[in-house]
């Protein structure tokens, strides 16, 4: 593979990968925020070109192969959102440093972080073993927004 195979934007189209448009908020926030060399990318549900696409809960609407699908959709998102604050090229992306995973969980429901897992995969696909590995959080919880049944938020570093 050479260097230039490697760069998220050659390597979105080697996968094959699309991205969506960039979901409008529904509330009083911006989709991303840049700080200096850093992204902030706020939370993404399982929505696809406006269109909810995974609501209810985690272990009892959905199981967890549903629940991993609807973790990527938010990761395509986040993906989508982080080259809109690029101008239109993820090639500047030096680290994701950081996920944070919301699953809309039944209570019984034990495997949360395995879902996510369809998040976090994502992020090694596209930007590869120096850039892809992060840290993360992920949760169980009551509801989210639209009932969806997965909200991923991220932070990148940047050059």
């Amino acid at each position: 593979m050479t260097l230039l195979d490697r760069a998220p934007e050659r390597r979105l189209v080697n996968l094959g990968i699309t991205l969506p448009e960039v979901p409008v908020p529904i509330a009083n926030f911006q989709p991303f925020r840049r700080h200096g060399d850093l992204v902030y990318l706020a939370g993404q549900t399982c929505e696809w070109n406006g269109r909810m696409v995974y609501a209810g809960k985690v272990g009892r609407d959905h199981d967890l192969e549903t629940g991993q699908k609807a973790a990527r959709i938010c990761g395509l998102n986040l993906i989508a959102a982080l080259r809109l604050a690029l101008g239109g090229s993820l090639d500047r992306v030096a680290a994701c440093l950081r996920l944070g995973g919301f699953v809309n969980a039944d209570p019984e429901f034990a495997y949360v972080p395995q879902v996510i897992n369809g998040a976090s995969d994502l992020m090694a696909e596209v930007f590869g073993p120096e850039i892809g590995p992060h840290a993360r959080t992920a949760v169980g919880v009551a509801t989210l927004p639209q009932n969806a049944a997965v909200e991923v938020d991220a932070i990148f570093a940047i050059r």
